[in-house]
């Protein structure tokens, strides 16, 4: 009798034994799982962070782009008045239709590029816009493409009017001041 209940005692234990490790193994499973997932949450956090900071900074472009624009502007419009190239005639804001006023006149007239480099070459005032240009449209591509490498945002900038003039005066200037340190 005495060892039949020890017996039962010992078979009970054996079975609480296993029943708790059967239980531990579980929890630590989840444990392992919850370790996973809480992993893989701070990583889309921290993407998720840099995704906001890069739309922050972009956010931040857009909020001063009328600004921006009006300070690139100001330093065109005596550059096309000297040049006698007129803006284009549609509804986009005046930078862009001063720009693909002049885009548009350089594809038909190739003598434009010459026309701007005597002026930049004569006219100090007309060298001093087109320096201020060039740095303020390099400058505000930059920040775009390093606030957001590749976004649509800075490849159509870039490959838009915004670069094509940048370029077009970039040319310009750089023939101008050229021929001045031939002398």
């Amino acid at each position: 009798m005495f060892f039949t209940v020890l017996f039962i005692i010992l078979g009970v234990l054996i079975l609480v034994c296993c029943a708790e490790f059967f239980m531990i193994s579980k929890i630590s499973h989840r444990i392992n799982d919850l370790e996973k997932n809480i992993s893989y949450q701070c990583n889309l956090i921290v993407k998720i962070q840099n995704l906001l900071k890069s739309k922050s900074a972009t956010n931040a472009v857009a909020e001063h782009a009328e600004m921006i624009y009006q300070d690139l502007l100001q330093n065109l419009i005596p550059i096309l008045a000297t040049l006698d190239v007129m803006p284009r005639n549609t509804s986009e804001h005046p930078l862009w239709r001063t720009l693909g006023g002049l885009l548009d006149e350089y594809a038909k007239n190739p003598f434009i590029m010459e026309k701007l480099r005597r002026a930049i070459k004569l006219d100090t005032e007309v060298k001093r816009n087109v320096s201020n240009y060039m740095n303020r449209a390099d400058n505000l591509l930059k920040h775009l493409s390093t606030a957001e490498p590749d976004g649509i945002l800075t490849t159509t900038f870039i490959n838009g009017l915004l670069g094509q003039s940048l370029t077009f005066f970039t040319q310009a200037y750089q023939l101008a001041t050229d021929t001045e340190s031939d002398k």
